[in-house]
């Protein structure tokens, strides 16, 4: 944990968005299902612009940033980091409802790695919090 993520965490926790986010998450709808792949349908707001994206994947995270990378890639003609490392953590005799940490490290730019973390009940939630703060980091630092 860096002091970067600890407004990421108390916002996770109070359930609100950071204020001067510049890329928000304004809805998004994930599914999987037997026999067929996940798909992820996305939009979001990056410096005041709108952008929906939808993707299939081998995951519903994977099918998610898919659909990101696409918007990244398309529409902002932008590179998007690559995931280096996932990890995700379930406390010690947690129950179905507990709050899941999920870790990410990024390849940012250059052999620069950046981890980020997301806490709620759900992984896949949990992943994405941590995406958008890795997001949000480096639209902050250009």
């Amino acid at each position: 944990m860096t002091q970067e993520d600890l407004p990421f965490i108390v916002a996770d926790v109070l359930k609100h968005d950071i204020p001067d986010d510049k890329v928000k998450l304004l809805s998004y709808m994930v599914s999987t299902s037997y026999g067929l792949k996940p798909i992820a349908s996305i939009k979001v707001e990056i410096d005041g612009e709108i952008y929906e994206a939808d993707s299939t994947g081998d995951g519903q995270y994977d099918a998610f940033v898919k659909a990101l990378r696409k918007i990244y890639k398309e529409k902002l003609n932008a590179t998007f980091p690559r995931l280096a490392n996932y990890v995700v953590s379930i406390p010690p005799g947690g129950h179905t409802d507990a709050l899941v940490q999920t870790v990410i490290t990024w390849n940012v730019a250059d052999g620069k790695l950046m981890r980020t973390h997301g806490l709620d009940v759900d992984q896949t939630e949990a992943a994405i919090k941590a995406t958008f703060k890795m997001l949000n980091i480096i639209h902050q630092q250009s």
